[in-house]
Order: structure tokens, then sequence, then C-alpha cells
């Protein structure tokens, strides 16, 4: 029997290791404190500058044409302006570079010239003393425009479409295999549809805002952005200024869901006045700008086509998509993409064509490419169902793909089957009318929709430093950004959890620009990304670490093998022998120890030539629609979600709830409406352009699938934050027809666009 030292030992080494072990718990958010007492600073809240002055956008009353004359005369003589600058006076500024890679990097020049290439894009900045000051000597500005016919209606103008060259990250526009026309006309069972997705807008909570500050020839720009490197590269490529002498600062980043990718006229605009004033200058979108001066998710018309035998096994699949394009700048959102890893079918094609307008460009908006295109593909497989008499779930898993079905290499790690079925039962899907529109309360016709869930993981480069300091704390620097996703938290555990601390012993920095380098927080890789890169780091650092201890005469850890070293409690082990820390830290480097670690683009990684490495998952929702009105209600929702190693099990869930509910808004409210005459957004603000509310959501729940992707990345896991929306709407719309008999296919189901066809009912 163990005596009670040796008793005492042993739980107190497994306090230790419990302690250690971080990754996977949901500990509260270490930001969140300084969030929920106001006490942390956004782009706009920077006072460590002293008082700025406050920029307004002027921006342009037509769509297309040209500024023929400008009179700031009267601006000018307001009170408290500073500036009134236009395109007369603007500095010089590089041009877009269009051999970089990624738009993100390239120069964004404002204000430049007379032209006009969409509505409201900046024809002046005023800069007064006040916001107020500056925003009602805007209305001040006189502006004389010669204005040019513009294509803005994309129905109108679809026999314009034209094939781009590659869409975003190089994917190539249009695939085929096998004959896919001979395989669908010799299908026994047919699905040929068009759907049809409005524009959409990412709208945070934060508008795009920049304070910019002079020092010397240097400039520190407060800015909201997803990525530090990108706003550095094209706010000192517009300049033609040194990027060493920009400096990005970005702590706190009010979400972004795509809109903060790239910098945009606010943060140019702010850099000009701040240079030429010499002076701290503010400027911030207002919410009615964002609809104009931010990217948007691009219209589609989608045609998919389904050919199956009488059993429902895919025998053809075809999707081809439609979308809109700025004129000037291109933009392929990757939409018809999402059906190439999801079902399995001998003859395929996928095809993207693009409609030039005079619209604003295009830029990634949550999941772009799967967000559309699933709700269009997963409506078109229930379809199929509803014509082959089959369940819809039942559907999905006959034709789950052994391979990917387009690349033919292996999965990494896929359970979408296991998502389903997990799903099927804890949502009691075996309560579902089984006929549409047969199952009524009262005044209300419910009903049950699935759908699947797929996106890619990407990696690209991040890095990341980790100092271990001579008081035992870690302090981790990169400049990866929070978005509001749980940054500070996933990295103080990853830190935690590897050097053996408690969690309150890590100090996480991130969103400035001298720190290491990293592709920031989009495409769902900052997580995977940013964790990687500390977790090699802190391999690192340990090696550092014990290279000195078991190399040193003076340490109880000489001459160990330290093959066997355990990191708990703030030493370290090696058999019954330990050193704090601190003492090793103290002996070798009193000023602390650090050490980089990174990650490098999928192109270079092998796994990612050898594998098909996704996320994916499954959406279940219960509906309510009003037999007299056709209002249609969400009644709860489950995502059930396959994402290798969750980080943190709190956040993971989160963001796919957050995710879902973008779904319930895509399926059911959101639309961009433009003004086919002056190609304005007349939905431009949130009054209008409707997105769901605490009322809209009553019951929803996400449920992550235990996992680990070893071809992901070291730590198993995989991006999630793009996931949730995948699919999520067309659930939504597959349990409005199965409590109606009735399919809209033309996004979002509004109330106009159902009460038409709800077939009659009795009373």
């Amino acid at each position: 029997m163990p005596n009670a030292r040796s008793a005492a030992r042993f739980c107190e080494r497994l306090r230790r290791v419990e302690e250690a072990v971080m990754i996977g718990r949901s500990p509260n958010r270490v930001d969140g404190p300084l969030k929920v007492g106001g006490r942390a600073p956004y782009a706009y809240e920077q006072w460590d500058a002293g008082q700025p002055l406050y920029g307004y956008i002027v921006g342009a009353t037509i769509g297309k044409g040209r500024v023929t004359r400008i009179d700031t005369s009267r601006a000018e003589r307001a009170p408290g302006v500073h500036m009134v600058m236009t395109h007369l006076d603007a500095p010089p500024q590089g041009a877009r570079d269009e051999s970089i890679p990624f738009e993100y990097w390239r120069a964004l020049p404002t204000l430049s010239s007379p032209d006009i290439h969409h509505y409201g894009e900046p024809v002046a900045l005023l800069v007064a003393t006040t916001f107020e000051q500056a925003r009602a000597a805007a209305h001040l500005v006189d502006v004389e425009y010669a204005a040019e016919p513009g294509h803005y209606d994309f129905s109108a103008h679809q026999d314009q479409e034209y094939a781009p060259e590659q869409l975003i990250a190089g994917l190539r526009p249009d695939t085929a295999i096998g004959d896919f026309e001979a395989g669908f006309d010799a299908a026994a069972i047919k699905v040929d549809q068009r759907y049809t997705t409005p524009y959409e807008l990412s709208q945070a909570m934060e508008p795009p805002a920049c304070l910019a500050v002079p020092e010397g020839d240097d400039l520190t720009v407060y800015v909201a952005t997803q990525i530090v490197d990108a706003a550095r590269a094209s706010i000192a490529a517009t300049l033609q200024a040194d990027g060493e002498r920009i400096h990005i600062v970005t702590p706190y980043v009010g979400g972004g869901f795509g809109s903060k990718l790239r910098v945009h006229a606010e943060a140019m605009l702010a850099a000009f006045a701040a240079r030429a004033l010499s002076q701290p200058v503010k400027v911030a979108q207002t919410r009615q700008q964002t609809f104009h001066l931010t990217g948007l998710r691009p219209t589609s018309s989608q045609r998919v086509r389904l050919g199956a035998d009488q059993d429902g096994r895919l025998v053809a699949l075809g999707h081809e998509v439609t979308m809109h394009t700025n004129r000037h700048i291109e933009y392929a959102e990757p939409t018809a993409t999402t059906t190439r890893s999801l079902y399995a079918a001998p003859h395929r094609l996928t095809r993207t064509r693009l409609v030039p307008l005079d619209l604003p460009r295009g830029e990634d908006v949550r999941a772009p490419g799967e967000a559309p295109g699933l709700l269009a593909v997963e409506s078109a497989m229930d379809e199929l169902a509803d014509a082959v008499g089959m369940d819809p779930v039942e559907l999905r898993i006959r034709n789950e793909p052994e391979r990917d079905p387009e690349r033919g290499v292996p999965f990494s790690d896929r359970h979408l089957v296991d998502c389903l079925r997990e799903g099927a039962r804890r949502f009691d899907w075996e309560r579902r009318p089984a006929k549409p529109a047969s199952l009524r309360e009262g005044r209300w016709l419910v009903g049950y929709g699935v759908s699947a869930a797929i996106r890619g993981h990407f990696q690209g480069p991040a890095a990341a430093r980790v100092r271990l300091n001579v008081d035992g704390t870690a302090v981790v620097q990169s400049d990866m950004t929070d978005i509001g996703t749980g940054t500070y938290t996933i990295l103080s555990q990853v830190a935690a959890d590897e050097l053996g601390l408690p969690l309150e012993r890590v100090r996480v920095e991130l969103g400035r620009s001298e720190f290491p380098a990293s592709v920031g927080s989009g495409g769902s890789w900052g997580a995977a990304n940013s964790s990687t890169a500390v977790h090699r780091a802190v391999e690192a650092l340990r090696e550092k670490l014990l290279i000195a201890a078991t190399s040193d005469a003076s340490s109880p850890l000489h001459g160990l093998d330290p093959a066997g070293a355990q990191f708990s409690g703030g030493n370290v082990h090696i058999g019954h022998r330990s050193e704090a820390l601190s003492e090793i830290v103290a002996r070798i480097q009193p000023d602390g120890v650090e050490a980089e670690g990174s990650t490098v683009w999928m192109m270079e990684d092998p796994n990612y030539a050898s594998y098909s490495i996704h996320t994916c998952g499954a959406h279940f929702a219960e509906v309510r629609v009003d037999v007299d009105t056709a209002e249609i209600r969400l009644r709860r929702m489950l995502g059930v979600f396959s994402v290798g190693r969750v980080l943190n099990a709190k956040t993971a869930r989160s963001q796919l709830i957050g995710g879902m509910i973008w779904g319930v808004g895509a399926a059911l409210e959101e639309q961009g409406v433009v003004d086919t005459r002056s190609g304005a957004f007349v939905t431009r603000d949130l009054a209008h352009y409707l997105v769901p509310v605490h009322a809209d959501v009553p019951e929803i729940d996400a449920v992550v699938l235990d996992g680990f992707d070893d071809k992901a990345n070291v730590l198993g896991a995989k991006g999630l934050g793009e996931l949730g929306i995948c699919g999520a709407g067309a659930a939504v719309a597959n349990a409005v027809f199965n409590a109606t008999g009735a399919r809209v296919r033309d996004f979002p189901i509004t109330l106009d666009k159902l009460l038409p066809i709800l077939p009659p009912t009795d009373i």
C-alpha cells in the first residue's frame, strides 16, 4: 500500500496534469472583462494620440460618369472646418498592382480622379474639429456631374456574361468529369431548377473606422482590419511610402465577416488628411455608407441539375452559376466549387460566369461560395428526395463518396454521415411528416428540413513569438487579429497547455504590425494557423529551456534525457526531478527567453495535395408557417458538425450558432435591393436590410463531434467560423417546403413570394 506521502505526491502530479490540459476546455474569454467593462479600445476609440480631428466622406450621387465641377468654398467657411479634400488636391497615389495575388494587399486609389465607378464612391472628405461640424459641412459641398448610362440590373444584362480566368484563391471556374449531358439525359429521375440569391453585405457591429496619427515620416494607423499585414501593404502602396514607416494597430475588431479583410476608403482618406494636416484624423463609415463603400456578396443565378436512378443514387450532378462583378475590379466568388467534393456522381459539371455591372465590387462575405452555393444545391437535393420519394437524410447518406469525387484523393477526415445520423437522432427526425403540408397545429403548418454542410479547410502563413519571462509568465505575440471570435483566449490556452502554466500566467498581444506577421482572421483559417504557429514557437522554446537545463551542471535536471520532460505547474519535470521555469530563465537569459514558430501556405504542405481536407456538418430546422398570411417562424434548429479537434468548446459553439443564424437570415430576410435607375442600394440601413434578431431565433443548438484531423495540422484542428452558415439556409428553406408543399427558389423566402403559391387549406 502506498504511504500518505507518496499518495500526496501522486495527487499533486495528477492535479498538475489536469491543470495543464487546457486545449479543448471552455474557459471564459480572457478579454471578456475588458469588453464588458467598455475598456477594450477599438479603432475609433484610441485616445493615446490626443484629441483628433474628424473626417466625413461625401459620396457620389450618380452610379457612373464623372465630376465636372466641385465647389468647396461654402464648406471651407463652415465652423470648425480644417480641410476639404477632393480629387483636385488629393496626394499622388500608387496604382493597383494586379501581379499581387490577393486584392487585400493591393493599393486602393481614392479621390484619385474625377471618374465615378459606382454610387457612393467618395468625391470629397471634410475634416473638422468635431464630427458634427464635418457632417454639417459635407452638405455644403456643391458637386456637378456628367452622368453616363450605367448597367445596374443583373437580370437585364446576363447576356453579357463572360468566363473568368480563375476564381478567388486561384480556383478553376469550370470543371467537367465524365459526360454530364449524356448522364443527365439518361437519368431516371431529374431535377433541373434555377435558384437566385440576392446581394448580401457584412454588417459588423463596428463599422469600418480608422484613426491615422502622423509622427514625422511615420504614420500610425489604428484601423478596423482582419489582416494587419494586408492593411499595412495596401496603405503603404497607396501612399507610395516605405512599409516600415506604416504602423498598424488593431488590438480589437468589432466583427468583420469579410468586410475588413482589406481596408477601405476611410483608412486611405484618414491617412491622406493626417499627413496633410500633421494632426491625428479619425474617419468612420456611417452605417448607410457601408452599403456602398465595403464589398458585397454578388447576386447569383444558379442552375442545379441532378440526375439519379430509381434508388436515389446520383449519376449526374451539374452546378452552373452566373454572378455579378464590378466592371473594373473583378471578383469571382467560388459558388459552384462547393459542389465538387460533396456528393458522389460519375458525371459532373461545374461552371462560373460573371456579369459586369456598375455596382460596388464583390468581396468575401462569410463563407464566400459555400453560403450561396449550398443554399441552391441543398435545396435541389431536397427536391430530388421528394421526386424519388425518399427520406432526405437517407438520400444524402446514399450519395456519400468514398474519395473526393473530383480530385480522386482520399478525404483526410470526413464524418458527414455521422453528423447526419447524430443530428437526426437528436432532432427526433422520425417525427417529420413524410407528406408536405400534412402537419398542422391550429393556424400553423409545421415542417422539418435538413441540409448538409461542407467547407474546405485552408492554411496560410502565420508566425508567432512566445517569450518566457524570469517571473514565470509567458507572452505571446502575433499580428493576428481577434475579430470577436476568441483568438486571445485560444492562443492563451495553447501556450498555457504546452508550457504547463495556469491560464492567468499567459498574456497574448495581438494586432500590431511590429509583431510576427500572419494572414490574419479570415477564411476560417485564423484559429488553426495562429494556434499551430504558437504551438511551434512553444516547441522551440521548450527545446531551448531543456537544452539549457540538462546541459547545466547547476541544474537539478543536468544529464537527464529531455525526451521524457513534462511541463506543468510552472516547472519542468524529468522523472522524479524538477526545476522551475523561472530559475532556468534567470540563469540563461534574465530578460526572457523567446522563440518563434510559423506555418506555410497550404500549396507548400504535401498533405493538401495528397488529401481532400474539409469540415462538414448537418443542419436540421423546424418551422411554422401561418396558413393565412404565410408568416414563417423558426421553431428550433440544430447543427451537428465535424471540425477536427476543438480548441475551445465555448467559443466554437458560439461561432457555429452565429453562422447558423446567418443561414436563417439568408433564407428568410437578407437582401440588398438596387435602384436599377441609379445604382444605389435602397436597403441601406438595418431598418430596411433585415437581419435576424433575438425574437427570430427561439431555440438553436450546435453540437461538435469529437475529432482530430492529423492531416490538417499538428494540433488536429480545423476552422469552423464559417461552417455554421454553410447549408443552414437550405435547411430552413426545405422546412418551409415540408410545411407548405410550396417551393420558393428566389431567396430570401418572403411573404410576397410564398403567399401566392400556398396551397388551399381547409379551415
